[in-house]
């Protein structure tokens, strides 16, 4: 099992790009089963949840291939589909997997998915993309461990789920989009990546408004097409994130190219309020740390407020930053599982419930450590750049799931970092 070994004490340097959402790309690879023409999107990340959603692509008949002359650029033809199943092998290391429920229904009239896996982090039930379901007329039994969904054609209707769910919102979007008349989602997720998989829908043929908003209206059509132009998948704003908070904790001086500021909002105001200088412009995001940061205190929330993918590397930020911070997180009731490994490195945090104190040090020190999952293996490569010593990282798997390269790009920036077996 890889590992990564950090030799911390080097500030950051140069310039990174930034690469395609995850977020975006893994929904929006499902999108291609809405149709069987082929679909070729760009910016696609070179990750293990994607190598993954591509072999659950290929399971079900479809071709899915990475272009040969552009790395970044993938075409799926789900034109051969035959067996519109996603089998637990492939769902279980991946939660996105869901994503493929809704358009094999709406196209096929069945389908047969595994309940998801991925990381463990709290409960991220699927009742809502079911309950959205049924209400468009799918009969749908989970048994021995699979959803099972039939429907002649799905109807419109107008759905509002219990809580703002960012893949539920995804796969009734997608599902809506070939449904017998008007479906309204209520309760909607306003994240960039909704955005994101609206637009490439729309050039599809899909007919959407509304998205960006808590209300997306959907008119179904009776068949989509692939886009007149290949389609290119939005920045990564939380593999950009990841980036600004290491370079607020090791200190240096950062060009992200290929970054939207505009989707890091909430983050870089608290950036700016800890003492960190940010730039940012079309497509670029310049930032500069020079001194320690100061203690900041969040709250995670659903888009456009703080999000929960940056509460464990801003805590790490935390950890080495002058004062105390109080952080509160409300999505997911497990998400301080990196603060055990975060302490085995010198850090002060104390977990109550959904809040955690942490009482910045002036040094950590280096130790080997455990990733628990994608976010907190990320929280712990930051802390590992700036504790005195080496620090192995182990388990990176978590790591490799949801950034590009992500060594390989610290190396560029001065970082003494290395990939062991």
């Amino acid at each position: 099992m890889d590992k990564l070994l950090i030799r911390g004490g080097r500030s950051l340097h140069g310039a990174v790009q930034i690469s395609g959402a995850k977020n975006a790309a893994l929904p929006e690879l499902c999108a291609a089963l809405l149709t069987a023409e082929p679909v070729t999107l760009h910016n696609v990340p070179q990750l293990q949840d994607v190598s993954t959603m591509l072999k659950l692509l290929r399971s079900m008949g479809a071709t899915a291939e990475r272009s040969a002359d552009l790395s970044d650029a993938v075409t799926i033809n789900a034109g051969s589909v035959d067996k519109p199943e996603a089998a637990y092998e492939l769902v279980k290391t991946m939660r996105a997997s869901i994503l493929a429920l809704g358009p094999l229904l709406a196209r096929f009239g069945h389908a047969r998915v595994s309940l998801p896996g991925g990381c463990a982090i709290g409960s991220r039930p699927v009742d809502q993309h079911i309950k959205g379901l049924q209400a468009m007329g799918a009969q749908i039994v989970v048994d021995h461990g699979y959803i099972e969904a039939k429907a002649q054609r799905l109807r419109g209707a107008r759905i509002t789920t219990d809580m703002v769910t960012v893949t539920g919102t995804e796969n009734l979007l997608m599902a809506a989009t070939l449904a017998d008349g008007e479906t309204i989602l209520e309760n909607a997720a306003e994240e960039p990546e909704v955005l994101d998989l609206a637009a490439l829908l729309i050039s599809m043929g899909a007919r959407i408004e509304g998205q960006g908003t808590r209300r997306i209206r959907i008119q179904g059509v009776d068949r989509l097409h692939a886009p007149a132009q290949a389609h290119r998948i939005i920045p990564d704003r939380i593999e950009a994130g990841t980036f600004l908070c290491a370079v607020a904790a090791a200190g240096g001086d950062v060009m992200l190219d290929g970054a939207n500021a505009d989707h890091l909002d909430a983050l870089i105001d608290k950036l700016r309020e800890a003492g960190v200088l940010i730039e940012s412009g079309d497509g670029w995001i310049k930032v500069r740390a020079s001194a320690r940061p100061k203690a900041v205190g969040f709250r995670t929330s659903e888009y456009p407020a703080f999000p929960t993918d940056m509460q464990a590397q801003f805590m790490a930020v935390n950890c080495i930053a002058e004062g105390a911070a109080t952080i509160s997180e409300t999505i997911f009731e497990n998400r301080y599982m990196h603060v055990n490994e975060l302490v085995r490195l010198g850090a002060r945090i104390a977990v109550d419930g959904h809040m955690a104190v942490v009482t910045g040090v002036p040094r950590l020190s280096g130790a080997t450590v455990m990733a628990t999952d994608l976010r907190a293996s990320a929280s712990l490569v930051i802390a590992g750049l700036v504790a005195e010593g080496e620090t192995m990282v182990e388990r990176i798997y978590h790591l490799d799931r949801g950034y590009d390269r992500m060594e390989h790009k610290l190396r560029g920036l001065g970082a003494d970092i290395e990939r062991l077996k």
